[in-house]
């Protein structure tokens, strides 16, 4: 993708949807973090569904280390490594509590410090909860980033450093959903919907998949 196209093709993704948001629901920076804590391997929807059964029970590092394990992964059973997960959000919550009174700590560091947490999971904590301007580089931001030549890359890392540097700073804080987003829902992964993207025309990819044939 030439340099000239990065502006529109963000502002086309813009006018699409001004406000892009995280399709993990929650209410406080800790069921955020808790929530892509659980996410991997596993769909939002799904994620969604259990920490729905979960939270009346608890939505506190505290309140969860009153509740026990047991509970836990009685609640979040239908996610997938449910028992290391639920192990790594308690060992979290114990350590939110003894460390940094109960809050979820702001900086990449000590987010990275916590068990079940990698660089991805503290970005988009940084960027949904605090307005970070980060880039968490998930399989479908590495698709994308590759497929359109926005920002190749043969690993995350390298991607993600390379969409820091291309996306202009008025596009940095919501570039992640819309990347995200529009993974997810036209530039997947076997057949990327072309014949519906808005953003086609600033795309490297070739051939550009045609519209499916209606009898």
């Amino acid at each position: 993708m030439k340099v000239a196209d990065i502006t529109p093709f963000f502002a086309t993704l813009q006018v699409a949807n001004p406000e892009p948001k995280t399709e993990l629901e929650y209410t406080t920076p800790f069921e955020l973090l808790a929530a892509v804590l659980l996410s991997a391997q596993a769909t939002d929807v799904g994620v969604n569904k259990a920490l729905a059964r979960l939270w009346p029970l608890a939505n506190t590092p505290q309140g969860l280390l009153d509740l026990g394990l047991e509970k836990v992964e009685a609640s979040i059973k239908t996610i997938g490594l449910y028992r290391n997960k639920a192990k790594n959000l308690l060992a979290t919550c114990r350590i939110l509590v003894d460390q940094y009174g109960g809050e979820v700590p702001q900086t990449r560091d000590a987010l990275e410090s916590l068990p079940g947490v990698g660089r991805k999971t503290a970005n988009v904590v940084l960027n949904v909860a605090f307005g970070a301007e980060t880039m968490a580089v998930d399989t479908h931001i590495f698709r994308v980033s590759n497929r359109t030549g926005l920002a190749p890359g043969k690993d995350v890392l390298a991607v993600e450093m390379k969409l820091m540097k291309r996306i202009p700073k008025p596009f940095m804080l919501h570039a992640h959903h819309w990347l995200i987003l529009h993974g997810r829902y036209v530039c997947v992964a076997r057949t990327p919907k072309c014949w519906q993207c808005a953003v086609a025309q600033y795309c490297d990819y070739k051939p550009k998949t045609p519209a499916p044939r209606t009898r």
